[in-house]
């Protein structure tokens, strides 16, 4: 090898090696997705189903970061007092809204002054179901059961939840007094009321869908104002003369209070153009959830009337749980 070449090879190897570390510093960082609950659940699969999507658009890592616990209230406690920088977001179902309302010892964040909302991406009905066994096929019926005593209570998948909150909204417009069963999550409430050791029971589409589907379930009714596309044959609360029973689930994004307004609104049009492209909204119907349009107004006003028109529900019934 001539000489020249030699002497060049050690200052090759120090541009090479300063090259190195300029590209690493030059790597955009990552954005973090926090999940306020256990990898695996619902929300979970929706968050990284979204966070896969974002990425590509920011051409930057998002990271889905599991921090459960304590309702919901660690992962989100973590995002309030993050840096209101866009690099920390919350992805959190409606416990968002109703956690602060019913948990006696509180949930140490605000809903509304604590958070900006960026994006709504999902919505759901709550549903009310009834075993097979129990021969309920209605709600008029449901209720009639309840007046005559001859079933005494309703299954959630866990008090304090946005079910339970329902159930005894729906005790109180019937006139009846169901008392509320919690379970550890959906999957043990669904097998009792397969069972036949529970009448009825709440859970979401989602839950029930293939249940409903071979007639071992029998939906009455659900949450929303009208009948859900997701349920198209179940009528709505309201539809059956019940008008204030309105609390649908949702999934949403927010930011810290004080992440400067471009910041969110540049991730608020992400959010939008994704959720309306035809492959995620086909994958929104394979989880059996509506997408959500993506407007942080959407997310705003439904939190905005779940902290503060359930939260005057939950302090007349009088609803809390540790």
């Amino acid at each position: 090898m001539p000489t020249i070449a030699r002497r060049a090879l050690p200052a090759l190897a120090l541009l090479a090696a300063g090259a190195a570390p300029a590209a690493r510093a030059q790597a955009p960082r990552p954005l973090s997705l926090v999940v306020p609950f256990p990898a695996g659940g619902d929300t979970d699969v929706t968050a990284r189903f979204l966070a896969e999507r974002l990425a590509l658009r920011l051409n930057r890592p998002v990271m889905v970061d599991n921090r459960s616990g304590a309702s919901g209230t660690i992962g989100t406690l973590h995002v309030a007092r993050a840096a209101p920088d866009g690099d920390t977001l919350l992805f959190a179902p409606s416990t968002f809204a109703t956690a602060p309302l019913v948990l006696r010892r509180g949930a140490g964040y605000h809903p509304v002054d604590d958070f900006v909302p960026v994006a709504l991406t999902t919505t759901t009905p709550l549903i009310l179901l009834a075993s097979r066994a129990s021969g309920i096929r209605s709600l008029s019926e449901a209720r009639a059961a309840a007046q005559a005593g001859r079933i005494a209570n309703y299954g959630t998948p866990g008090s304090g939840s946005p079910m339970h909150i329902l159930g005894q909204m729906f005790n109180r417009a019937a006139g009846i007094e169901l008392a509320e069963v919690a379970y550890r999550g959906v999957a043990p409430l669904i097998n009792d009321m397969l069972a036949g050791v529970i009448a009825l029971g709440f859970a979401t589409p989602a839950v029930a869908a293939a249940h409903i589907r071979a007639g071992t379930l029998v939906p009455l009714a659900v949450s929303e104002r009208e009948r859900s596309p997701l349920a198209p044959d179940v009528p709505s609360f309201v539809e059956l003369g019940f008008p204030g029973l309105v609390l649908p689930s949702w999934s949403g994004v927010f930011a810290p209070r004080g992440t400067p307004a471009a910041v969110t609104e540049m991730l608020s049009g992400h959010f939008a153009t994704i959720l309306r492209q035809a492959d995620v909204r086909s994958r929104m119907a394979d989880l059996v959830v509506v997408p959500g349009s993506g407007d942080p107004a959407a997310l705003a006003a439904i939190v905005a009337d779940q902290f503060g028109r359930i939260g005057t529900i939950v302090r007349e019934l009088g609803i809390q749980v540790e």
